[in-house]
C-alpha cells in the first residue's frame, strides 16, 4: 500500500501519468482507490485506520491503485514523520469505498484556500469506439472556472471541488484553464491526448491568491475504462 507513482507536473503542462487499468481489474469484492496529494508546499503522511499508509508524501504524488475491500476507511492526512494520527492537518474522514468501482481521494485546497479532501469516483464505463472520456476536477483554491478545448469553452461555470466529463473523439486537443466567462488561461494551454477507450483524468489545483496556479499546472490520472465492442 505504499506504491508512490509520481505525477509529472511541469508549469503550464499536462502530465499524463502512467496509471492504466482494466475496468475489469476490479474485483466483486474490492475496490481501487487512488490517493492525489494537491496541496502545494505541504508534505504529510496518509493515515488509513490509524495505520501509515504512505510517508512523506510530497505535492504532485499520485498513489495507486491501493486494492481495497469494500467498506468505510477512515483517512488522517498529517505532517510529515508525525508520531500518529491524532493531529491531522487535514481530516480524519471517512471513505464508503463499493466492491468493483475506483476511486480517488484528493488532498487539496478549497476555494478558500484551506485544506481538504474530497473522493471522486472514477468512472469507467463502456466508451463507443472511436473516442476517449475526457474528466476535469476542479481541486484549486480558485473561483469558478471554465475549461477551454482549442481555445473555447468546453465545459462552463465549474467550481471546487466539482468536475465534469465528456466523452470526445480520439486526438489531441489544447486544454487550459480561464475564470468564468474569460478566455485568458491562468492554467495551460496545454496538449491533451485523448485515447480511445481511456478516460483522462485532468486536476486543476493550486493557490490563485498565491500565483502557484501555472506552477501546479495539471495532474491526469489515465484509467482505462470498458472498450466498446468493435
Amino acid at each position: 500500500m505504499r506504491n508512490k507513482i509520481l505525477a509529472g507536473v511541469a508549469v503550464g503542462a499536462i502530465a499524463a501519468v502512467g496509471v492504466a487499468i482494466p475496468a475489469n481489474a476490479i474485483s466483486d469484492s474490492s475496490a481501487d482507490l487512488y490517493v492525489l496529494h494537491a496541496v502545494p508546499g505541504l508534505t504529510v503522511d496518509v493515515y488509513v485506520n490509524g495505520d501509515l499508509t504512505l510517508d512523506n508524501f510530497e505535492p504532485s504524488d499520485l498513489a495507486g491503485p491501493l486494492d481495497l475491500p469494500a467498506g468505510t476507511y477512515t483517512v488522517a492526512i498529517t505532517a510529515a514523520d508525525a508520531a500518529d494520527d491524532s493531529s491531522p492537518a487535514v481530516g480524519p474522514i471517512d471513505l464508503v469505498l463499493e466492491a468493483n468501482m475506483s476511486y480517488t481521494a484528493v488532498a487539496h485546497l478549497d476555494a478558500s484556500g484551506d485544506p481538504t479532501a474530497s473522493l471522486f469516483t472514477n468512472d469507467l464505463s463502456t466508451i463507443p469506439a472511436g473516442e476517449g472520456k475526457l474528466t476535469v476536477r476542479h481541486t484549486a483554491a480558485a473561483p469558478a472556472v471554465d475549461v477551454l478545448a482549442n481555445g473555447a469553452a468546453a465545459f462552463e461555470n465549474l467550481s471546487n471541488p466539482d468536475e465534469v466529463k465528456a466523452n470526445l473523439p480520439v486526438g489531441t486537443i489544447s486544454a487550459a484553464v480561464a475564470l468564468t466567462g474569460t478566455t485568458d488561461p491562468v492554467i495551460g494551454p496545454a496538449d491533451v491526448t485523448i485515447a480511445e477507450g481511456v478516460n483522462t483524468i485532468v486536476y486543476a489545483w493550486g493557490s490563485a491568491a498565491d500565483d502557484n496556479l501555472t506552477l501546479a499546472g495539471f495532474a491526469a490520472t489515465r484509467l482505462t475504462a470498458a472498450r466498446a465492442a468493435k
